[in-house]
């Protein structure tokens, strides 16, 4: 085990899959000898060379779509994106392209390619750079979505998603990218279902469901929770498409209350489909009306001051926990 940083569990992902398999290759904005703007791939260009790590002008639609391509071909590539605003500049090829060959060909080919990019707020980036596009591509069969929380998560995901035959959009935390935790990185010892969710911390009073940045605020809003007497159950949900309705489920008819966190806006967002599946499954394991958490309903601030309003923070969700539990008491 070794504590490293988010964006170094990235960098140490990307780096022994490409050891692993000659078919990766990595390719974006800046991921070539100037390292990434995280720092993210620095030192992959110098390992693998100028024919396995290549620069792309900018122009997403263009490098995108040649990932489709080289998948389609035999190669497994590793796709960044910068920001998470600018997917929307290469939809067609993900949505039209990537996740629907394997469909349209009859499973004649497989799409097996990933794209992370880093999106969500606490950069203080603006309305242009601070988005949450899970909703977006949690509509499109064909796709997997995953949100990593830790830099465990980053890891072990971003390695799952290379090895998956289909194409996977890793959505990755601006704000976390500084952030610390304690990684297994041994090569050889690696397990995990890209599609499930898991527990981070047990409870029997409600259940907070979070995806991304958003786990870590659940985390702490269980701890201000404690303080009045709630033992809160935290699920890190980790992939938006498909969901893991079988893990909440679980946890939620153990407790009977479910907040869902999640960067997204509130309309169309993983709060209103996790809801409405366990509801058309099973009305009666709901004690309290379940409730959703999300940023509000307006393009995200530039200011500081103004961007901690905006997000969901430990504080907001112990805030509309508490109302919940108050307002049925």
């Amino acid at each position: 085990m070794a504590r490293i940083k988010y964006f170094q569990a990235l960098q140490n992902a990307i780096q022994s899959e490409m050891e692993r398999d000659e078919n990766v290759v990595l390719f974006g904005e800046d991921v070539g000898e100037s390292g990434g703007i995280f720092s993210q791939t620095r030192g992959l260009y110098k390992q693998f060379g100028s024919c396995r790590v290549r620069d792309t002008p900018i122009a997403e639609n263009g490098f995108v779509s040649a990932a489709v391509g080289a998948a389609m071909t035999g190669l497994r590539p590793i796709v960044e994106v910068g920001f998470e605003d600018f997917l929307t500049a290469c939809m067609d090829p993900l949505v039209n392209q990537a996740a629907k060959l394997r469909f349209m060909l009859g499973g004649q080919v497989t799409v097996p390619m990933v794209v992370y990019t880093f999106g969500g707020g606490g950069l203080n980036a603006g309305p242009q750079h601070s988005q949450s596009f899970v909703s977006w591509f949690s509509q499109v069969p064909g796709l997997k979505v995953v949100l990593p929380a830790t830099p465990a998560d980053v890891f072990s995901m971003t390695k799952a998603a290379v090895r998956d035959d289909n194409p996977v959009i890793v959505l990755l935390s601006k704000k976390l990218i500084g952030s610390s935790g304690e990684v297994d990185t041994d090569k050889n010892n690696f397990d995990i279902d890209l599609e499930s969710a898991y527990v981070t911390d047990q409870g029997d009073d409600v259940t907070l469901v979070a995806f991304g940045a958003m786990v870590i605020e659940a985390i702490e809003a269980r701890s201000k929770l404690a303080k009045i007497g709630c033992n809160a159950e935290v699920v890190n949900g980790c992939c938006a498409n498909p969901y893991d309705i079988a893990t909440i489920k679980t946890s939620v008819k153990k407790t009977g209350r479910l907040a869902v966190v999640h960067e997204a806006h509130l309309p169309c967002g993983p709060g209103a489909e996790i809801i409405a599946s366990l509801v058309e499954e099973d009305t009666s394991i709901f004690k309290l009306p379940p409730i959703r958490i999300t940023p509000p309903f307006a393009p995200s601030p530039f200011a500081p001051n103004l961007e901690r309003e905006y997000l969901p923070s430990g504080e907001s969700i112990f805030r509309s926990v508490s109302s919940m539990l108050k307002r049925h008491s």
